[in-house]
């Protein structure tokens, strides 16, 4: 019985970092405005009739807050990337010179940074709930141990122990998003 009370408390510790990760990588996606190669992580490329990230095609690199650059590894599939950034629809207008596109990131609006830090909050939100979720299955893990005889002042510890982990996670969801909405807020 101790050897799955120690795969439940890992599992429900697992499940937290594995939320917080995913809570990182979408803010990573979300752009205040700064250029980050990051922000095209979503553009697939039309490449011999499939549909292909980017970054398998080319090397993408920030020459500046405000500048990204697309150096192809092929010259001619530079107009193919082109249309696949308009079509990620991320509101950047690339500009092919005919070595490398170059995409200039404009300057947020206050509407627009209004708008992100929303989205900030809904990803945080749903950082929280996976986590919450996390807690409740660990919990209903823990009844069926009890009916199997676990006894109830262990099972009580354990609720405090998964209890002080969805704490954590909850906390550093909170201070993830409030580092990004002062990175979108700070002109």
């Amino acid at each position: 019985m101790e050897e799955e009370i120690q795969k439940l408390l890992n599992n429900a510790k697992a499940g937290n970092d594995k939320s917080i990760s995913h809570l990182m990588a979408d803010l990573e996606k979300i752009r205040a405005g700064k250029a980050s190669p990051s922000m095209l992580d979503s553009v697939m490329v039309e490449y011999y009739g499939a549909m292909t990230p980017i970054h398998q095609l080319a090397n993408i690199n920030t020459m500046d807050a405000r500048t990204i650059t697309v150096q192809a590894w092929e010259r001619g599939i530079l107009d193919a990337i082109a249309t696949g950034i308009i079509n990620a629809n991320l509101g950047l207008n690339p500009q092919n010179n005919g070595e490398m596109i170059i995409l200039n990131v404009p300057a947020l609006t206050e509407e627009r940074r209004k708008d992100l830090v929303k989205k900030v909050k809904a990803e945080a939100e749903h950082a929280k709930v996976s986590i919450r979720n996390n807690r409740k299955d660990a919990n209903d893990v823990l009844k069926k141990l009890k009916g199997d005889g676990l006894p109830e002042d262990r099972v009580k510890d354990l609720e405090n122990k998964i209890q002080t982990f969805t704490d954590a996670a909850v906390k550093r969801c909170d201070e993830l998003a409030a580092k990004k909405e002062s990175d979108i807020m700070t002109i």
